[in-house]
Parts: structure tokens; C-alpha cells; sequence
């Protein structure tokens, strides 16, 4: 596959996957929400399907943890799928087209409820089963485009670059789904369905990466050949590779938990905002989360600059006390609590700024470790199963934001919205706690005394692999990558 050096081509590529996660924001945060009138009390015609509820609110609840269960789960699968594919086009272009085209019309379908009756059966059973649609073929999209990312580049500083990139694009589409939604909806007064059919062309920023992809057959005659593209790992062999990662499965136990609180408050956080929590409305709603996405850039930098003096669980540690501060900030924002309307804005902005410190982090650490240990195992054993590492991390994910999103806030949302920074604040309290369970070659690394790695080639791959610290399977029991990225780009371990 091509590889990108230059600043302009890895920006281009970051930005690729910016409309397909849009996407996935404005129908986890805003349509599944919209199909009922729960937890809405003002402008509940703009913020709704048709100002009724559309669908059994029971049911609902469980189509969704279904829909998430089945996005977490079918992860496994589809990266097998995608690392192994065989076509005279190579295997990551027809993967991206195979899940860009019908994830878009799962889209439309969504916003086309069967039927315009009130807690009416018929469109719980095709919103949810239209739901499921739409996760498998964005995992797959998503799943394959960030395969890529260790294919696309040979070097760690240009891995991270990318990845860095690919969380600002983040954080634009997140100003977009949580800053410019709120505008559309109040004082524009737009329904929630249309400014849903406004974003659906965003999605074809996924033809960058498409068009930038260049990559030979991977047909079984064609393997091997100058220019030919690279036959992936079998099923089991690469779930293996993964799951006989014991500082992986550390980091996936973090990350899992992680995941839980922060995948709750931004599934949660519109609602509690703009409704009974908060009592926010409009261009109040815009500033606080302006005020927890606008920062990350910034707030990048800052963490950068803790993790080279301290190492990278010292950045992650300050990323956690500071997103948990921000819980603890929201929580008091409470309007039974904090009666007076400016001073609760103001605290609000306070705690957004503090959130974007961990946000940041967040991000940029579930794109670079993945894609980092792919390209050691690939230097290690010459097997190539990016896709895999990313698909573990989603499965992990996945079931935690089943969790979060369908069991525990569907169910919270109409009377125990105040609940949302409470149960948000543990599980970060519980991640930082197992964040110190990760083992010390992970602690130190992004530390300046780090040596960096040269990138891979066909030449020097056997006396790079050979200088990489991995623990024997004979002395440990499994094969064990200890390895994470300094967000920095500029030390690895």
C-alpha cells in the first residue's frame, strides 16, 4: 500500500473519517433520543420524530442494547473480513465501499419511521432492526479505515501525526453534532429529522481515503507478485495475537471502564443540558460545549507536554482527576442546586474546560495503541491483522457503551437525569484506580530519555523486531506486546 510522509497527505486522511462519525453522533445522541418524547420539556416539536413518542419505550431500551451488543460483537468478524479480503482492487477500497454505501441508506431508512402512530410496535421493530443495519456497516467502514492508519504510514511520528489529526477532525464533528445542533434546533427551529438529512452528505469524506488508497490485488494468483497487496492472518490466529497480549488485555480492562462513563456523557450530555438538569436552551448549550471541544487542541499539547516529563500513565492520570473534576463541576450545575442561571453557565464552562483535557487524551491514546502494536506484531512475526486490534478494542467498547447507553441512560433519562455526572464520576474513579495496574513499560513510555524506532523495511525489519522488548511465550505463558505511543510522536517504547 502507498505510504504518506508529507503533513498535507496524512491531514487529508485524518479528515476521512470525520462525516462517517458524524453520522454515527447525530443517530447515538440525537435520533435514538428523538424517537421518544422522554426527558425532553421544551421545543419537544423540533427535538422529536412528531412531537409523540414513536415507539415502545421498553422494547426500545432493548433494541438498542441489542444494537450495541451487535456493534461490539460483530466487530471480530468484520476485521477478519476486511484484513483478509481478495479482490484485483486490493482489500481496503471495496471493504470501504461495501460498508460506506448501505450505511448511508440505513441512515435514511432511520428517518423514516413505517408508521406515524404513537408507541406503535411496527416502528420499534424497524427503527431497531435499521439501527443494527447501520452499526455493522459502520464498524466496518470505521473498522477498516482505521486498519489503514499502520499501513498508510512506516513510522511512528508520521502514525501518531495521523492520529492527532484524526482527533481534531474529532472534535470538529463533535462541535458540529453537540454546538451546532442545539442553534438548529433553537432558535432555528429546525426538526431534528431534517438537520439529520443535512448532515447525511458529510459521509463522502470517506471517499478521501478511498481515492488516496493505493494498493495491489489481493487475489489468491495475484499474491506475492511486485505491487501485490498483503494476504492477512486467519481468524483465529489473529484473535490469538490479541488475546495473548497481556499488557493489552490490562489496557483493555482500562479502557473498557473508560469507555462506560465516557460514552455516557456524551450520549447523555444534550439532554442533560437542555432539559431538567441544566435548564439550558439555544446559544447557552453552544458555549458549553464550545467550551468542551474548542480547547482540545490545545489541551493536546498541554498533555503532550505532561507525558514527555512524567510518561504516559501520568498524562492519562491528570487526564482522568481532570475529567472528573469536570463530572463533579456538572453535577453541582444542577438547577435544584445552582439556582442562579448565570452563575450555573458559568461553573458549566468551567467544567467543559476541564473535561477537554481528558477528552483529548481519550481520543488520541484508542487510535495510536492499536495501530502501534499492529505494526510491532507485524515487525515481530511478519503478520499483518490491524484490523483485529481495533475490533478487540471495539468489542470491549462496544459492550461497555451497550451498557451505558442502553441498559443504564434509556432507562435513567425521564426521571433521573441529575444521575448522569454521578455515575460518570465512579466509573472514572474506578479507571484512574486500574490505570495504575498498567505495567511499567507502558507507565514510562513518552518519557524524553526514550530512544525512537526507525520505520520498517524489508531490509532492516529482522534487527528492528529483534531489539523490541517482548516477553517470551515460554517464560510468561503468552506472547505479550508491551507496547504504547507517546502522543508526542517523538518517543515510543
Amino acid at each position: 500500500m502507498k505510504v504518506f510522509h508529507k503533513k498535507k497527505h496524512l491531514f487529508l486522511y485524518g479528515m476521512g473519517g470525520m462525516g462517517v462519525n458524524m453520522l454515527n453522533l447525530v443517530i447515538g445522541s440525537y435520533l435514538c433520543d428523538a424517537v421518544m418524547t422522554a426527558g425532553f420539556d421544551k421545543n419537544i416539536e423540533y427535538w422529536t420524530y412528531a412531537n409523540k413518542t414513536l415507539v415502545v419505550a421498553v422494547v426500545w431500551s432493548i433494541m438498542i442494547t441489542i444494537a450495541k451488543i451487535i456493534d461490539a460483537v460483530i466487530d471480530i468478524p468484520l476485521a477478519s473480513f476486511a484484513d483478509r479480503l481478495g479482490t484485483k482492487w486490493g482489500k481496503r477500497r471495496p471493504a470501504l465501499l461495501m460498508g460506506l454505501i448501505p450505511m448511508m441508506l440505513a441512515f435514511v431508512a432511520f428517518l423514516n419511521p413505517i408508521s406515524g402512530a404513537a408507541k406503535s410496535l411496527a416502528n420499534t421493530i424497524w427503527l431497531g432492526a435499521f439501527l443494527m443495519i447501520f452499526f455493522v456497516f459502520y464498524t466496518l467502514t470505521m473498522g477498516t479505515y482505521y486498519a489503514t492508519f499502520s499501513e498508510v504510514t512506516d513510522n511512528e511520528k508520521d502514525r501518531v501525526l495521523l492520529s492527532n489529526y484524526k482527533t481534531v477532525f474529532d472534535i470538529i464533528y463533535f462541535l458540529l453534532g453537540y454546538g451546532l445542533i442545539p442553534l438548529m434546533i433553537d432558535p432555528v427551529h429546525l426538526n431534528i429529522r431534517i438537520i439529520g438529512y443535512i448532515f447525511l452528505p458529510l459521509a463522502l469524506t470517506m471517499l478521501i481515503p478511498i481515492f488516496m488508497i493505493k494498493e495491489g490485488s489481493t487475489l489468491k494468483k495475484d499474491l506475492g507478485k511486485a505491487g501485490s497487496g498483503e494476504k492477512g492472518v486467519h481468524l483465529g490466529k489473529a484473535i490469538k495475537y490479541c488475546f495473548t497480549n497481556k499488557s493489552f488485555l490490562i489496557w483493555m480492562a482500562v479502557y473498557a471502564v473508560l469507555q462506560f462513563g465516557l460514552q455516557m456523557f456524551i450520549a447523555g450530555e444534550n439532554v442533560y443540558y437542555s432539559n431538567g438538569a441544566m435548564g439550558f436552551e439555544g446559544w447557552k448549550i453552544t458555549l458549553v460545549m464550545a467550551a468542551v471541544f474548542v480547547p482540545i487542541p490545545f489541551t493536546l499539547l498541554l498533555y503532550n507536554k505532561v507525558v514527555r516529563k512524567g510518561g504516559i500513565q501520568t498524562g492519562f492520570v491528570f487526564s482522568l482527576l481532570a475529567f472528573g473534576t469536570a463530572m463533579a463541576i456538572m453535577g453541582i450545575c444542577n438547577s435544584n442546586i445552582v439556582t442562579n442561571d448565570t452563575l450555573r453557565l458559568v461553573l458549566a464552562i468551567i467544567g467543559g474546560l476541564a473535561a477537554s483535557f481528558g477528552i483529548g487524551c481519550f481520543f488520541s491514546i484508542s487510535y495510536t495503541i492499536p495501530s502501534h502494536l499492529a505494526d510491532l506484531q507485524k515487525r515481530e512475526t511478519g503478520d499483518s491483522n490491524p484490523s483485529m486490534y481495533f475490533a478487540v478494542q471495539g468489542l470491549f467498547s462496544g459492550i461497555a457503551t451497550a451498557i451505558a447507553t442502553g441498559l443504564v441512560w434509556v432507562n435513567l433519562k425521564e426521571h433521573y437525569t441529575w444521575v448522569l455526572p454521578v455515575i460518570v464520576l465512579v466509573a472514572t474513579t474506578v479507571t484512574l484506580w486500574l490505570s495504575f495496574l498498567l505495567p511499567k513499560k507502558i507507565n514510562d513510555v513518552g518519557l524524553e530519555s526514550h530512544d525512537k524506532v526507525e520505520p520498517v523495511s524489508s531490509e532492516n525489519a529482522d534487527t528492528l523486531s529483534a531489539g523490541i522488548d517482548f516477553e517470551s511465550e515460554n517464560e510468561q505463558g503468552a506472547e505479550t506486546v508491551a507496547c504504547v505511543v507517546d502522543t508526542t510522536g517523538e518517543n515510543i517504547s
